[in-house]
C-alpha cells in the first residue's frame, strides 16, 4: 500500500466522521460539504423519496429540527478505492431521543457511499442509507419525519 492510498483512505475515513457529526450537530452547511453538487441521497428504507442533494437535505433538515438529540456512531469502515473513486460500506448506531416518545430509541444499519476525489477533497456522489433494526419506535404508524435518521 503506497502512501496516496493511505491518505486517500484516511480521508474517506474523515469524510465519513463529518457526515456524522454534520447531522448531529444539524450544520447543513457542513452536510452539504460531505456532497458533490449533484449527489443522489437515497434515504428510502426509513421512508423518505431519495433525489438531489439539496431536495433531500431540506427533508433532513425539516424533520431533524424536532429531534432533540441524535448521535451517529460510524464504524467498521470498508473502502473498495480505485484511483480517483471509491466505494465505501460502514456501519452505523444512533442513539436519538424522539418527541413523544419514552426512553431512548436506537436504530443501526448500514451506510453505502460512492465518493469521488474533487479539487476540494473526498465528496461522497451518492448514498444509500440500510436502515436494518429500530429499537423502542414508535411503529409503522409513527415512522413520521421526526423519526427518520
Amino acid at each position: 500500500m503506497n502512501m496516496q492510498v493511505v491518505q486517500d483512505k484516511a480521508e474517506i475515513v474523515e469524510l465519513m466522521y463529518r457526515y456524522a457529526r454534520a447531522i448531529d450537530t444539524k450544520d447543513w452547511a457542513l452536510l452539504n460539504s460531505v456532497f458533490t453538487e449533484d449527489a443522489h441521497l437515497d434515504y428510502s428504507s426509513v421512508g423518505y423519496p431519495p433525489g438531489p442533494r439539496d431536495e433531500v437535505i431540506a427533508l433532513l433538515r425539516d424533520a431533524l429540527t424536532q429531534v432533540p438529540l441524535t448521535q451517529h456512531f460510524v464504524t467498521n469502515i470498508e473502502i473498495d478505492l480505485d484511483g480517483a473513486t471509491a466505494k465505501v460500506r460502514a456501519m452505523f448506531f444512533n442513539p436519538m431521543q424522539l418527541p413523544g416518545v419514552s426512553g431512548m430509541t436506537y436504530c443501526g444499519g448500514n451506510y453505502h457511499h460512492e465518493v469521488v476525489r474533487t479539487p476540494d477533497g473526498w465528496r461522497s456522489a451518492r448514498l444509500r442509507e440500510e436502515s436494518l433494526w429500530f429499537s423502542n419506535h414508535p411503529g409503522p404508524s409513527g415512522l413520521d419525519e421526526a423519526a427518520r435518521s
